[in-house]
């Protein structure tokens, strides 16, 4: 999963929200850094990365993109799966997406003090690139895949992976409508622990 379904998983709960987008930037020695509930969100994206990696729709979907994108197959697939979610957005919430973007925007922001330096500098240019809304358009999609392709260590087809995902966007949308559900769940029931 990506940043908007990350957020999604967590929103109404803001010391969540801010461990679920800081965990991809720290690592496990800065946990002392952290209030106790915004650990609990950084431990929460752990299992929502893994739960992900694991749950067969989003398998079948990645083997799909194996052929073409390799070992980053799955990485496309999580970022594919926020375009979708943001196509699917009414499915799932009433809360309408510009609200949740601007609460979300707001949340990082108020608990940007807690951040590492280069992560306040990171999300300041997110949030001025509207960055959660930007998974719901065909160029954010691109623009985001070129700036992962940009970091790749190894050889990548980033640059044409929002066309390969397209060319499959039905069944890659049954897959997630079929999988999302199921992370919620999970979710719901690692919030109470």
């Amino acid at each position: 999963m990506n940043f908007l379904a990350h957020m999604f998983l967590t929103y109404g709960d803001k010391k969540l929200t801010v461990g679920n987008y800081v965990a991809d930037f720290i690592r496990n020695r800065d946990l002392v850094l952290f209030p106790k509930k915004v650990v609990k969100g950084i431990m929460l994206h752990r299992h929502i990365d893994h739960y992900t990696d694991t749950h067969e729709e989003v398998l079948r979907s990645t083997r799909k993109l194996r052929k073409r994108h390799k070992k980053y197959a799955p990485v496309v697939i999580d970022v594919f799966y926020d375009y979708i979610l943001s196509k699917n957005w009414d499915t799932y919430t009433n809360v309408p997406i510009r609200e949740f973007a601007d609460e979300i925007y707001d949340t990082l922001n108020e608990y940007s003090h807690l951040f590492p330096i280069h992560l306040q500098d990171i999300t300041e240019r997110m949030i001025a690139d509207d960055f959660l809304l930007q998974y719901g358009k065909k160029s954010g999609m691109r623009k985001t895949f070129e700036r992962i392709g940009k970091r790749a260590k190894f050889k990548s087809n980033f640059a044409t992976a929002f066309d390969d995902l397209e060319n499959d966007f039905d069944e890659i949308q049954d897959g997630f409508n079929a999988f999302f559900p199921d992370l919620i769940a999970k979710v719901e029931r690692e919030k109470l622990l």
